[in-house]
């Protein structure tokens, strides 16, 4: 019997040990493996392209760095984005996106609503606290809760942005050549409302000032671009819309369905975006929506963000993302043209947004003019976001 119970004794201290690896060590290696940067040699940048780079206001409508269990105010060996990269990049604004559902292997061409949810496991595995293994609003509140902690530790250096009054405060300080950035909370999808309206002035209060309404699930606001069909939105989604214009909050279409969009289309008077993607006629995939339905979302006065991520451009190297804003340009206008770089969101991308000096240089190989390389880098977005923000 003592014999018996030295053993169970060393099972469950091996086991105890095992699960502590998977805690301490897991989060580490998993991001590691979906959010990998290629390895490259130093992109070369021109005198005339850094001095440009460098005179930018850089915007990015999209990237997913809350989701992982990282310090962003510590410049990281991992992973696409932080502040200090976000800083040396010369980026003035980042949409912190949270995630609340994912599907195990996000399938672009289709995932039934009833597909394993990762997210789950990424919340239990990266111990967040405990109501956020179960609800998807609570997970949006954790994710928020993260970025007003990097903002208290941050010295500074990162400054939420909720108001026109807050981009403005930070566009000063960004020019008088203070080392700052501006975060502003993204959904992406609006699962974390679990069907209850109600919740969007929870998400309000928490920051959120950019509501995607799909992911990669359909959902009760209406259908996924990657869901069971091209469903249009719902009871609910209208109501959802509506508030959302009602507020003043920034509506992202990405990942919804085209008859989702259509619907949004036939709603709305105000500019709205499309945060993360690419343009059908270079890379004509699942991922992008037909062309057509780009140039009725730029004909709101929207943007389209650009990825970095092959999926979606079919190029990740910085002449490709150039050629895929340039083909975006003859789609839908050099007006209507960001960037989305989906960071830190499951994708492997060949530069981080340290980097991204080597996009700029790439945009002025592809012939895009200095006027054009401004819009696209920051004055587009802005202008959309100043148009939302009260």
């Amino acid at each position: 019997m003592a014999r018996l119970m030295r053993w169970i004794t060393r099972i469950m201290v091996l086991t105890g040990l095992g699960l502590i690896a998977v805690v301490v060590f897991g989060p580490a290696a998993l991001e590691r493996s979906r959010n990998a940067v290629q390895d490259h040699a130093p992109y070369p940048v021109s005198a005339e392209a850094r001095t440009l780079h460098d005179a930018l206001v850089i915007g990015d409508l999209h990237a997913d760095p809350l989701l992982w269990k990282r310090d962003l105010t510590e410049r990281g060996n991992r992973g696409q984005v932080d502040i200090p990269r976000l800083i040396e990049g010369n980026v003035a604004l980042q949409v912190f996106t949270a995630v609340t559902k994912s599907p195990a292997g996000q399938n672009y061409d289709h995932n039934e609503a009833e597909a394993r949810d990762d997210i789950t496991l990424l919340a239990i595995g990266q111990l967040w606290p405990l109501p956020t293994w179960s609800s998807l609003y609570e997970r949006a509140l954790h994710q928020a809760r993260k970025l007003h902690r990097f903002q208290e530790r941050a010295e500074g250096q990162l400054r939420i942005i909720r108001t026109e009054a807050d981009l403005d405060a930070l566009m000063e300080r960004k020019l008088a050549g203070e080392p700052v950035v501006g975060g502003l909370l993204g959904l992406e999808g609006a699962h974390a409302l679990e069907g209850d309206i109600g919740k969007l002035d929870g998400l309000v209060e928490a920051g959120y000032r950019l509501i995607a309404l799909q992911h990669f699930f359909d959902n009760e606001l209406g259908g996924s671009l990657h869901g069971s069909g091209d469903q249009g939105l719902t009871a609910f989604g209208r109501a959802v819309v509506a508030a959302t214009v009602d507020q003043g909050l920034i509506l992202d279409v990405a990942h919804s369905s085209p008859q989702v969009v259509r619907d949004v289309l036939e709603m709305v008077d105000v500019p709205i975006v499309l945060s993360h993607g690419g343009i059908h006629r270079i890379c004509p995939v699942k991922r992008n929506l037909p062309d057509d339905l780009m140039r009725q979302i730029a004909a709101t006065g929207g943007v389209i963000g650009i990825g970095y991520w092959a999926e979606a451009v079919c190029d990740a190297s910085p002449a490709g993302v150039a050629k895929a804003i340039a083909s975006a340009i003859e789609v839908v206008g050099e007006n209507h043209v960001a960037l989305g770089s989906d960071f830190d969101g499951s994708v492997t991308t060949e530069f981080d947004t340290s980097e991204l000096a080597a996009l700029t240089q790439a945009m002025l190989d592809q012939g895009l003019s200095p006027a054009q390389i401004r819009k696209v880098a920051g004055e587009n977005m802005f202008r959309v976001i100043r148009a939302r923000l009260d």
